[in-house]
C-alpha cells in the first residue's frame, strides 16, 4: 500500500463506545491495520501520515485519545508530542520501531500516557487504550459535583457520600469496586452492559481489568444486594433480579431509577 504524501483523514461515525482515536503514523499499512482492528471494536478511527495532516484533523474534531508514531519523516513524533501536551491535548500512546529503555523514559517524561515498541499486537495496544480512556473518564467524572441521590425499588443511593440503605433504611456495606459498579448499573437502568462496558464504566485505580473480575464483583454485589434487604426485614427473593444475567451479551439493571 503506498504511502500517500499528504493524506487526508478517513474518519467513520462514532460507534457504541462513542470514543475518537486519531491514529499518526507514516506506514500507510499499518494506519489501515489500527483502523479495522480498533473500528471493529467500536471505536471512531481517523488515520493520518503526518503531523500536518494531524492538526488539520484535530481543528475539524476532537478526540479523546491519539496513537502516535515517534519515526516519522519531517515533524518526528517526540516534537508532535510535545505540542499535544503543551496546548492540553488528547492522552497520547507512543509507537516506536526503537524500543529501547531511554526512549520510552523520555516519551513518558514528555508527557505520554503509555509507550508501546513497534511491532506491537494491537490486542495489546487495544487494552492499553482501553486502560487510558478509563484513567480520563475516571478523573473526569471526579470533577463533576455528584450531589444526587437516586432511589430503585425502595432502595436508595448518595452519590455523594456513598451510602447505600435497603427498603428498610438500613445501610448496606459496599466496598468501593462494589459501589462503582452498583452506580454503573443505576446510571445505565434497563440497559444491557457488556463486560467491557462495566469495565469502562466502573473502573477504579484497584480495579482487576479482566472479564472475570466483573462476574464476581456482580457476584458480590448480588449477595450484598439480598443480605441488606434482609437484614432490615422480609427476604427479598427478587433482589438477584435487580441485576439480571443476558446470556452471552452482558448484565441488565431491571429497576426503575428515579431522583429522590
Amino acid at each position: 500500500m503506498a504511502l500517500q504524501a499528504n493524506p487526508s483523514p478517513a474518519t467513520v461515525p462514532a460507534t457504541m463506545d462513542g470514543s475518537r482515536i486519531l491514529v499518526v503514523d507514516d506506514d500507510a499499512g499499518i494506519r489501515a491495520l489500527l483502523s479495522d482492528f480498533l473500528e471493529q471494536h467500536g471505536f471512531a478511527v481517523t488515520a493520518v501520515g503526518n503531523g500536518a495532516a494531524m492538526d488539520r484533523a484535530m481543528a475539524a474534531d476532537g478526540f479523546d485519545i491519539a496513537v502516535l508514531d515517534v519515526m516519522m519523516p519531517g515533524e518526528d513524533g517526540l516534537s508532535i508530542l510535545r505540542r499535544l501536551t503543551a496546548r492540553g491535548g488528547p492522552p497520547v500512546i507512543m509507537l516506536s520501531a526503537i524500543g529501547s529503555d531511554v526512549d520510552r523514559i523520555v516519551g513518558l517524561e514528555m508527557g505520554a500516557e503509555d509507550y508501546l515498541p513497534k511491532p506491537c499486537n494491537p490486542r495489546e495496544l487495544l487494552a492499553r487504550i482501553r486502560t487510558v480512556l478509563r484513567r480520563h473518564r475516571r478523573v473526569a467524572e471526579a470533577r463533576e459535583p455528584q450531589g444526587e441521590k437516586l432511589r430503585f425499588a425502595g432502595w436508595q443511593a448518595d452519590m455523594t457520600t456513598r451510602l447505600l440503605t435497603d427498603p428498610d433504611n438500613v445501610v448496606v456495606t459496599l466496598t468501593d469496586g462494589e459501589f462503582r459498579l452498583l452506580r454503573a448499573f443505576i446510571e445505565h437502568p434497563r440497559r444491557v452492559l457488556s463486560r467491557d462496558q462495566l469495565l469502562d464504566y466502573s473502573a477504579g485505580n484497584d480495579s482487576e481489568s479482566y472479564d472475570r473480575a466483573i462476574d464476581v464483583q456482580v457476584s458480590r454485589l448480588r449477595r450484598k444486594l439480598e443480605r441488606g434487604a434482609k437484614a432490615g426485614g422480609p427476604r427479598n427473593d427478587g433482589a438477584d433480579e435487580l441485576v439480571r444475567t443476558i446470556r452471552n451479551e452482558g448484565y441488565m439493571f431491571t429497576a426503575e431509577v428515579r431522583p429522590v
